[in-house]
């Protein structure tokens, strides 16, 4: 591997992609620490400090890539850009129009990058209003603790204009950077500004485990860090290249006056197709009804009333990190996580697969699974198949999401509260992304050296 970086720094081409890379990520991370206009920073950090362990704030950061926690005008990151995908792919199969760009190859598929990037910016307008929200629901003092000029006064909206207009512009700025790296650089534009984000926060998140005060604490939670991770990373790089071989017949066909003699291949199926969307979706879900019921949180005389304990029950789902304070809400929570993620990642593969449209390619080009008719017995063999390996798939997703609560009732048991932080330094999606992303970056580097007879990193 050395010798392969040190021979792709020796080609001018690959050295020149691999330093705009770098020089296009470091040009993002500098601009992910310039505040929002009108943000009162100090008193922000200081809530971030204090409740390191906020789900909004952590869901949040995570998908910025790490500017939620400096609140900057990267804070939005590329999720509008990702959720305007995400709804192209689902609406493709519902809407023709959308189907028959996807099959004119290239040309359909700049088209629908097209429709992508004009559904991004009103997307973005409207979760950097909801994001300022949600971050206002979760601090205690309301959203005038960070931005005292937000909101619809006449008095307030050209600060609130401005304060949105900049993170919008952040946000497209920070695709604009991902696909000038997909173009001129190594590797996808996009996945390496998340990944990006996420590495920039290892080392301050490693650092805090250090600071643990009690000595035996420190150092089970250390050792926890370091067993967990590269376990987790061991499974991921498993699950992620596993894949399932259907084999695959193709006839003799006769073109012209040439004959083609029948040729055997296959079609891979991962067994993780859906990546860590799930989790994405499953995050989000558990997110919103606790916000949503504190609006119906009344003050402290009003404990009688039975829809102000529900909606105080509801809000605090989710909060509780130790199993011995609340077991119940605990348990609800991390199972209900794991079935979200489970639910989804069926239901986000289906569709994945559906849009492949194999069995009608398989078709089309005369190629047909030994013993399987071609048609809807090939599309309900498949099907079958995708849903076997799916399962495996969905259970590990499952429990990679729910690591910081099996950490936290591990924790409980050996009676260390602090063990739960060694599943937050790096969390199980941001590990799904950092693998996968590396894996991606090593093989475009591999491909562009095998090109010059190189020896690449995988063999």
């Amino acid at each position: 591997m050395i010798e392969s970086i040190r021979a792709a720094f020796a080609l001018p081409d690959l050295r020149r992609r691999i330093l705009f890379t770098i020089f296009m990520l470091v040009i993002y991370r500098l601009v992910a620490n310039i505040p929002v206009p009108g943000v009162n920073l100090t008193a922000w950090l200081a809530f971030t400090a204090q409740d390191s362990g906020n789900a909004v704030v952590n869901f949040l950061d995570l998908l910025s890539g790490g500017a939620v926690r400096n609140f900057s005008v990267m804070a939005m990151g590329v999720y509008p850009y990702i959720t305007a995908s995400i709804i192209i792919q689902l609406l493709t199969p519902i809407i023709p129009q959308l189907e028959e760009l996807a099959s004119e190859g290239e040309t359909g598929r700049n088209k629908i990058n097209r429709i992508t990037y004009y559904i991004t910016v009103p997307l973005a307008f409207l979760q950097a209003i909801g994001q300022i929200r949600l971050i206002g629901f979760s601090l205690p003092g309301g959203l005038e603790q960070i931005l005292p000029n937000f909101g619809t006064q006449p008095d307030q909206i050209l600060s609130t204009l401005t304060t949105v207009v900049a993170m919008v512009g952040g946000t497209m700025f920070a695709i604009w950077v991902g696909e000038l790296i997909t173009e001129d650089g190594i590797g996808q534009g996009i996945s390496l500004i998340i990944f990006g984000g996420i590495v920039s926060r290892i080392l301050p998140n490693t650092a805090s485990l250090f600071a643990i005060p009690d000595t035996t604490s420190r150092i089970f939670t250390i050792f926890a860090f370091i067993v967990l991770t590269v376990f987790t990373v061991f499974v991921i790089v498993v699950i992620q290249e596993g894949q399932r071989r259907i084999p695959v017949q193709y006839g003799r066909r006769v073109r012209g006056r040439k004959v083609y003699q029948g040729q055997s291949t296959y079609v891979p199926l991962k067994v993780n197709t859906a990546g860590m969307i799930p989790i994405i979706f499953a995050q989000a879900i558990l997110t919103f009804p606790p916000l949503i019921a504190q609006f119906f949180v009344g003050d402290l005389s009003t404990d009688g009333n039975i829809l102000n304990q529900i909606a105080r029950s509801i809000s605090s789902f989710g909060s509780v990190q130790d199993p011995g304070t609340a077991p119940l809400s605990f348990f609800l929570y991390w199972g209900f996580y794991f079935l979200l993620v489970v639910g989804f990642t069926f239901f986000y593969t289906d569709v994945m697969v559906k849009q492949q449209n194999i069995p009608q390619t398989l078709q089309r080009q005369g190629g047909f699974i030994p013993g399987i008719r071609p048609g809807k017995r090939t599309e309900a063999y498949i099907t079958s198949v995708v849903r076997r390996i799916t399962l495996v798939g969905a259970v590990f997703l499952g429990l990679i999401a729910i690591t910081p609560g099996i950490m936290a009732f591990i924790g409980a048991i050996l009676r260390i509260p602090s063990l739960q932080q060694s599943a937050y330094v790096v969390t199980g999606a941001g590990l799904i992304i950092v693998v996968g992303v590396v894996i991606d970056t090593m093989r475009q580097l591999e491909s562009q050296l095998l090109m010059r007879h190189y020896e690449g990193f995988i063999d």
